[in-house]
């Protein structure tokens, strides 16, 4: 089973609460089923006008190749063809640099994954990691 709405919401207002106690930037939450559905996404006043599409391509590209975002960033060092590669095959969709977080349940499940733009991008990540323990799931950023 993926994520469902209110745990999706309860990310959300977690990772927001978190991004205003720590003083960051305004921020755009989205939160993906396992399928790479968005359940739920929030904007908060005076996030720029792409965030939304940066926060999905985070947490889509951890979905789409089963790793979080940091860990797609370091590959992309290493092995910057097939990233490109990878985000030509997923239309564009793949941003990878922190803040894209899979989602696993007790049993190490993908749930879903949630992505964060607004920040920097080790902010974002904070913030995504933080909401999804609070949730009680297993937040994976490698």
């Amino acid at each position: 089973m993926s994520i469902d709405l209110a745990t999706a919401q309860s990310i959300i207002a977690t990772a927001l609460e978190t991004g205003q106690e720590q003083d960051f930037k305004p921020l755009t939450v989205v939160v993906l089923d396992a399928g790479g559905h968005v359940t739920a996404a929030a904007r908060q006043d005076g996030a720029s006008n792409a965030r939304f599409e940066i926060a999905h391509g985070k947490a889509y590209g951890a979905l789409a190749l089963g790793m979080g975002s940091r860990a797609l960033m370091e590959r992309a060092e290493q092995q910057a063809y097939f990233v490109a590669a990878a985000t030509a095959a997923l239309g564009g969709r793949l941003i990878p640099v922190p803040g894209g977080v899979l989602v696993r349940d007790e049993d190490g499940t993908i749930k879903g994954a949630v992505g964060i733009s607004g920040d920097s991008s080790d902010n974002d990540e904070t913030a995504a990691e933080t909401a999804i323990k609070a949730a009680g799931l297993t937040a994976q950023v490698a």
